[in-house]
């Protein structure tokens, strides 16, 4: 049984998507004792870490290169090898189209797939951050193409990745991992999967709880940086500093979480999750007015910057054009070297 694999760890894992998500779990199943499989389309990732080497920042290299060497790590860009393995995790992006509609078409791509090669016995999990019902009404039907039955002959999960790359604070292992199951049978074997790897694993009753809980956490964090960008613009017409006033809020003890203005916002996730939100939300028959006015918000900002530039040059007596502009800080946020979205 695949349940007694995964607690003897003699089950095969395969992360499919080697990046800032993928990566890090392929080390952390490595760590504990497990034989894992990298795969991705990218000959360059795959090269680098067949020669013990790291291309994310934060990630050391000699974490890779103690997997070679324990011959626990093979990466590959052949697909087909996913039928050696017992555990599957989805780990591709999830961005949004030229019209800002959800792009799934790495999970679609990924999903056909591995449904070439299903076999009784393995489960598969999607990481990958997605509107509530992609689990079930997408990735579902594609692996089922296989012929094979959901909950008898294979199994299905979904369990949000929950990454902050450049905290230290906070590494795979010691980030609680909500897992929902297509059926109680996948969410037992997710469950045990992770507990293998990670300090706590929290289970909820399905997989649209989970992928909704994901889209949930990081529109929190895009309202709340909007609501401080638009108080930066209102302390600006008011003549406030609104770091001042900031720096006053956050003595209040209880009822108040700093956030902090900046020229916009960035990364894989907070620019694109709650417009994932929000078209489900459409979809629905529904609407997010709320959500829609925290993606105005943060999106107007690089103008807004470029506006106060302007003013600041001309206060001085200069014009754009002409003046020699230094920008500190290319990333999204500090400490990383992912430009993703950065404004």
């Amino acid at each position: 049984m695949l349940i007694k694999k995964i607690k003897e760890k003699k089950a095969r894992i395969g992360v499919i998507g080697l990046g800032y998500v993928g990566l890090p779990l392929v080390i952390e199943f490595g760590k504990a004792g497990f034989q894992v499989m990298g795969l991705d389309i990218d000959e360059t990732k795959v090269d680098r870490l067949s020669r013990g080497e790291s291309y994310i920042k934060h990630i050391p290299a000699e974490s890779i290169r103690k997997l070679n060497a324990e011959k626990r790590l093979e990466v590959n860009t052949d697909f087909s090898q996913v039928s050696r393995l017992d555990c599957i995790l989805i780990c591709v992006p999830t961005p949004l189209t030229d019209s800002r509609d959800p792009d799934l078409s790495y999970v679609e791509s990924t999903a056909r797939t591995i449904a070439a090669t299903l076999r009784p016995g393995q489960l598969v999990v999607l990481e990958s951050t997605t509107y509530p019902g992609t689990t079930r009404d997408v990735l579902l039907p594609l692996l089922e193409a296989s012929g094979l039955a959901v909950g008898k002959d294979f199994f299905v999960a979904y369990s949000p990745e929950r990454e902050d790359p450049g905290n230290p604070q906070y590494r795979a292992d010691s980030i609680p991992k909500v897992v929902g199951g297509i059926d109680s049978t996948s969410r037992q074997l997710a469950c045990a999967l992770y507990e293998s790897v990670v300090t706590r694993v929290v289970p909820v009753s399905t997989c649209e709880v989970a992928e909704a809980c994901k889209i949930v956490e990081n529109t929190y964090r895009s309202v709340n940086i909007a609501l401080v960008n638009e108080l930066t613009l209102l302390c600006d017409r008011m003549g406030l500093d609104v770091w001042e006033v900031l720096d006053a809020a956050e003595t209040k003890p209880f009822g108040f979480m700093p956030f902090y203005p900046g020229p916009g916002w960035g990364g894989h996730c907070i620019p694109v999750d709650p417009v994932y939100l929000s078209w489900k939300a459409k979809a629905d028959g529904g609407e997010a007015g709320f959500i829609d006015h925290a993606v105005h918000i943060n999106d107007r900002m690089p103008s807004y910057v470029v506006q106060r530039v302007a003013d600041m040059l001309n206060e001085q007596g200069y014009s754009v054009r002409g003046s020699r502009i230094l920008l500190l800080g290319v990333a999204y946020k500090r400490d990383v070297a992912d430009i993703r979205e950065s404004p």
